[in-house]
């Protein structure tokens, strides 16, 4: 992208941020990221402390490039795990599903770069009110938790954009060069990318996630459990129950019931397609084959420059 902020701030190549998606986002995929040019994340939100340092500690044998760890504010484990990361001399975390206004001192102050996703501009301006170093601007085309707003990734990124001066990271529903040169039009200085790396070769999702997402087509994803917390699922078996049950107003406690105990690792981790949580953004639907990381960065940034020789925003 012809804006630099990104790249300055995280010291990347590329303006290309692989989502800290849970049970995908393992030290394989992020180092893969990160060595291809990107910034690769680690996803917290599905590791016990312990197995994030596990995952910490290989990240620094596998690469030398800048790379980071996504932590959800829900995390249930925060003292510890902020505390492990810090110990560690992480330099990047982008924060989730909550206020960053309490984190983001004590980060900074162990010299750590702070990004926040948010789906609106009332909470871009809320991250810049709490210091946050960039905002990730994330619209409901993408999967797994998603914003109640229901904004889409053309409408949200614009008024962020106008809400906030912080360097701007476009997400949802981005993946390809296209959508990333149509996110810089947007107003955004980089993106973040969760489906297409999730069903890479160095995802640590189950084969049978992989190839039984590589079969969705466009209308096959739906956004769901708004009474516990809106994520856009791929539709299978469990998911009829879930809208099933949704369309005669079932509870809370009965969607909790219906999902089960650790439904999300059940489907993605596990490969469980049919009983399981599928959790995929609506851009798979353009996804026919699992490629490597390398070559998936290289047709990105490829068909990015080629548009971008071509246009001027």
């Amino acid at each position: 992208m012809k804006s630099s902020r990104i790249c300055e701030l995280f010291g990347i190549k590329y303006p290309v941020i692989a989502g800290g998606m849970v049970w995908c986002s393992g030290w394989r995929l992020a180092a893969a990221v990160s060595n291809a040019g990107g910034l690769g994340l680690l996803g917290a939100g599905s590791m016990h402390p312990e197995t994030l340092e596990e995952h910490i500690v290989k990240m620094k044998s596998a690469t030398d490039k800048p790379w980071g760890v996504n932590l959800p504010l829900m995390y249930p484990e925060m003292e510890n795990v902020v505390e492990m990361i810090i110990r560690h001399g992480v330099k990047i975390v982008f924060t989730s599903a909550g206020s960053p206004k309490k984190l983001t001192p004590r980060l900074h102050e162990a010299g750590i770069k702070v990004a926040h996703v948010v789906s609106s501009s009332l909470f871009a301006r809320k991250c810049e009110e709490a210091g946050v170093d960039a905002v990730v601007a994330e619209g409901f085309e993408a999967g797994g938790h998603n914003g109640r707003e229901e904004l889409t990734t053309m409408v949200l990124v614009p008024q962020v954009r106008k809400a906030t001066s912080l360097p701007l990271i476009a997400a949802g529903g981005i993946a390809s060069g296209a959508a990333m040169a149509a996110a810089e039009c947007l107003g955004a200085e980089g993106v973040q990318i969760g489906t297409l790396f999730a069903v890479s070769e160095e995802s640590s999702a189950a084969d049978e996630f992989k190839r039984f997402c590589l079969g969705l087509g466009e209308n096959d994803t739906m956004l769901a459990l708004k009474k516990i917390a809106p994520s856009r699922l791929a539709k299978n078996a469990l998911f009829n129950r879930i809208k099933e049950a949704e369309d005669r107003g079932a509870t809370a406690e009965e969607l909790k019931a219906i999902l089960g105990p650790k439904s999300t690792k059940r489907g993605i981790f596990e490969g469980d397609v049919v009983d399981g949580e599928i959790e995929i953004g609506q851009a798979v639907a353009g996804i026919t084959e699992i490629k490597g990381v390398a070559e998936i960065m290289n047709d990105i940034i490829t068909e990015y420059e080629k548009i971008s020789t071509k246009t001027s925003c």
